[in-house]
């Protein structure tokens, strides 16, 4: 079968080459048509884990609260006076322009919400019109110092010197959506836990490409609205400082970063194959065909996945420029064989000059080729969406470039005249023969240096952490970075964390076994009347049934819900906290002293239908005896560390107030991202694990020996060791794009131990002499993996011009462990060889003393 293909191959390559070409181009050119397909996410679910529980419940309480997205604007007035004639008309007419964007749903200001301060109101005089800032009779002073002393506003809508607020744009809740994906979600548990019949297997495809075509639709209108809602903020910049912020706004911004990065890595790359291949080979035909098949693996891989409708995330905006650094890897590797071919050889015809280039590098590259995917699969173990994805992807580049190199490059030079040129000029091979000298004579020194580094790279992995701040994954020049910063330091706080309190089961007992708990108090309590107080101004009239009673708007479940307030005001990483326990404190206020569960009654079916809107509908469930506490986390805190927060308040609430830890959960997005990175270690750990498993059995089948394979390993995993080690020691957290680099660190790296080893294998059957053996290999061979090397250590440098910061840590922190695995596999390894031997001794072989001078260049 293998004999058979391998006929096939070269009858292709050597009689048909022509052909080969043309179909390689047509299948090209199919695939472009479909790279104006390629779509980019950058929703939740690309920043969440594929099973994670929290985000149903987290969609379900969205859902029923209708905490849909929202926009958030900071307007700060260049005039100085926020509450000037002029500063209020210009805040009232951008917040009607928001509120005519499509897909908002309202627009809550300064200027709309109720004032109970201004002057301060009564309990009984709530239910009469209510007063806000919009009306000409409101004192400005009294709003103003409401605004910022009030529970209600107080950190939420007006910063603490009184001249930034927020406008917030609430955006319609896209319960299709919810209800598509929560559809979706279910039936991938139930396939992962104990599989689906045809019928439901069938229904989970359709279902997901018809939520897929739903999130494609809601995400372009997204982007059309934000884009509307920064041109409408364009036509105010003479009168204020504005930023925008929320979700929905990042959300297009990183898309557009994205692409972005697409561009500018796609580009900067291909300028630097361009240079790099002109130094090296100095010959057009070195510089276009390896630029030819990088750029056709790139545009087929693409038009494959825009056909597919694999969408490209954060983490795969990194993909283009990692596989056409990969493919001009494969590519330099057959250019240097067949250079060093042409040049011992010039006698041979182009038929011998192809076909003994492939024979000869056909099996390492294509097991530098597994290694690489091997390390890529291994991603898919991580649980990360995007992750996933990125392996998958990588998986059919590294294929489809192997592929592309082994047609492309022999197919054209078929084609193209028997060409040697400035072959012999390259003397590169001195450069790096200094590394087998230094490794010859200072193997002490190596030994020492790489032990060194292994000793302080266990303790700089002992120092990992996966806690960072959201806000440092955008360069401080960012809308993203400098609105996020305002609305944290003057609005209190950016990211949400929402504290849900079911009833307990006694109490819900208690309460439904009364037929009126408030009876006998509105009988003998000093609040008895013969006639309510309030029926003359209930707003809900005789007709509209009052709002059904629940246990937490009484004084036990409010005095509850009023501790736990209270403590997550005081915890420093907390920003604004709104509850309940808001309105409860409002009301004893305004009445002068404690309120019982007579008044609470009253008052609960008195409430204003715009007071309600704001103080009680977003905090209490009454159909599911539930009540919720919504805080906003400050991101800029240096201190926060979203784990032990998450574990602090449960602690709190069940330690201290006895809540039962079924009665009280924890969901919003600093809970979804929390379990994103508590993930990666345990990520970290797998996706090694596999990764080392498999390239061990790799080198197993190869060299068809454990210590070979072994010794291989070593300078790789010293590699992966040095880049996790000098994270830790940098104190660089571990994040989505952190966690692939030790992966991929092996499964490339790898690839030079496994050409180094082919080549020292082949030179070693020469004379058996490990020295010799270990110069030649490094004067031939070594100068391809130097190339390749210095070409991946550049090409990923270049992704420090991203705005992205994990984008640069990736490039820069790749390119690290690029160079460290480089310095193993020409030091560290061939000593290695040298020392244990792994390939036998020839018999009656002499200590060779070979001089460097005589090994050849090739």
């Amino acid at each position: 079968m293998l004999s058979a293909l391998q006929n096939c191959y070269e009858y292709l390559v050597t009689k048909r080459p022509a052909a080969v070409l043309v179909v390689i181009g047509l299948l090209t050119l199919l695939a472009a048509l479909g790279l104006p397909r390629v779509k980019i996410d950058a929703s939740a679910d690309s920043l969440t884990l594929e099973a994670d529980k929290s985000v149903d419940y987290f969609r379900e309480i969205s859902e029923r609260y209708a905490s849909g997205d929202f926009l958030v604007v900071t307007y700060r007035s260049k005039s100085g006076d926020l509450f000037s004639d002029k500063s209020l008309q210009a805040l009232g007419k951008l917040r009607d322009e928001l509120a005519g964007v499509e897909g908002v749903s309202s627009v809550q200001s300064i200027l709309d919400v109720p004032l109970l301060y201004s002057p301060k109101l009564a309990l009984t005089d709530i239910s009469d019109e209510i007063r806000t800032l919009s009306r000409p009779d409101v004192d400005r002073d009294m709003a103003r110092q409401e605004f910022l002393s009030s529970p209600i506003y107080r950190e939420l809508i007006l910063s603490p010197d009184g001249q930034t607020t927020a406008l917030l744009a609430n955006l319609t809740l896209d319960s299709r959506g919810i209800e598509l994906v929560r559809e979706r979600d279910a039936l991938r548990s139930k396939r992962n836990a104990e599989g689906l019949t045809p019928e439901e297997a069938a229904h989970l495809e359709e279902i997901s490409a018809v939520y897929l075509a739903h999130r494609t639709v809601q995400e372009k209108e997204a982007h059309q609205r934000v884009d509307t809602v920064r041109g409408i903020l364009t036509g105010y910049d003479g009168e204020a400082e504005l930023f925008l912020g929320g979700v929905t706004m990042i959300t297009a911004d990183m898309i557009s970063f994205i692409k972005s990065d697409l561009i500018v890595f796609g580009v900067g790359i291909l300028a630097f194959i361009v240079l790099t291949l002109l130094l090296i080979f100095r010959q057009p035909r070195w510089v276009l065909l390896p630029l030819l098949t990088c750029v056709t693996t790139a545009v087929m891989i693409l038009g494959l996945l825009s056909w597919l409708d694999w969408r490209l995330t954060v983490i795969s905006a990194n993909f283009v420029a990692l596989l056409l650094i990969i493919t001009l890897a494969i590519t330099i590797h057959l250019a240097v064989r067949y250079r060093e071919y042409i040049a011992q050889n010039p006698d041979w015809d182009r038929d011998k000059l192809v076909l003994q280039t492939v024979r000869f590098m056909a099996k390492p590259c294509l097991y530098t080729a597994l290694t690489t995917i091997v390390a890529f699969v291994s991603l898919v173990v991580s649980g990360i969406r995007p992750v996933i994805d990125f392996g998958w992807m990588m998986t059919m580049g590294v294929t489809m470039a192997l592929m592309l190199s082994f047609l492309i490059i022999p197919c054209f030079l078929m084609l193209l005249p028997k060409r040697a040129g400035n072959v012999g000029a390259d003397n590169s091979h001195a450069f790096t023969l200094q590394f087998s000298r230094f490794a010859e004579r200072y193997k002490f020194v190596v030994l020492a240096v790489s032990l060194l580094a292994a000793v302080v790279s266990v303790v700089g992995i002992s120092r990992l952490k996966v806690e960072n701040r959201f806000i440092d994954y955008f360069d401080d020049s960012t809308e993203i970075y400098q609105g996020m910063l305002v609305i944290d330091r003057r609005l209190g706080g950016t990211v949400t964390l929402d504290i849900i309190l079911d009833q307990p089961q006694d109490q819900e007992a208690a309460f439904e076994g009364e037929e009126d708990p408030f009876a006998m108090e509105a009988e003998e309590g000093p609040f008895a009347v013969e006639e309510d107080p309030f029926a003359v101004d209930d707003p809900f009239g005789s007709e509209e049934e009052s709002p059904e009673q629940s246990y937490w708007f009484t004084v036990a479940g409010l005095a509850k819900l009023e501790q736990l307030h209270d403590y997550l005001e005081q915890q420093p990483e907390i920003g604004k906290v709104q509850s309940l326990a808001t309105l409860y404190k409002v009301a004893r206020d305004l009445k002068g002293g404690p309120l019982n569960d007579f008044e609470l009654a009253v008052a609960n079916t008195s409430l204003p239908a715009e007071i309600r809107s704001v103080l009680v509908n977003p905090y209490l469930s009454v159909e599911n005896n539930q009540a919720r506490i919504t805080l906003r986390v400050m991101e800029t805190d240096p201190n926060l560390r979203r784990d032990e927060l998450i574990q602090r308040i449960y602690n709190y609430a069940h330690d201290e107030m006895g809540i039962a830890p079924e009665n009280i959960h924890q969901t919003g997005l600093l809970v979804l991202y929390n379990n994103m990175l508590q993930s990666l270690f345990k990520s970290q750990i797998l996706t090694l694990g596999a990764v080392f498993v498999g390239i061990l059995l790799m080198f197993l089948v190869l060299f068809r020996s454990l210590p070979i394979a072994l010794i291989a390993l070593v300078p790789n995993m010293l590699a992966a060791c040095v880049v996790l080690g000098g994270m830790g020691l940098a104190g660089i957290p571990l994040d989505m794009m952190t966690i692939t680099i030790a992966a991929i660190t092996v499964g490339i790296g790898v690839d030079h131990a496994i050409h180094y080893l082919y080549r020292f294998r082949a030179e070693f059957a020469k004379d058996g002499n490990y020295l010799a053996t270990m110069h030649r290999s490094h004067a031939t061979i070594g100068r391809a993996m130097f190339y390749t090397a210095i070409t991946i250590i550049v090409g990923f440098s270049i992704l420090a011009l991203s705005k992205f910061v994990p984008s640069i840590y990736f490039g820069l922190l790749t390119a690290l462990a690029m160079s460290a695995a480089l310095l193993g596999s020409l030091t560290l390894l061939p000593l290695l060889l040298v020392m244990f031997k792994p390939l036998g001794r020839q018999e009656g072989e002499a200590e060779p003393q070979v001089p460097l001078q005589e090994v050849p260049s090739a």
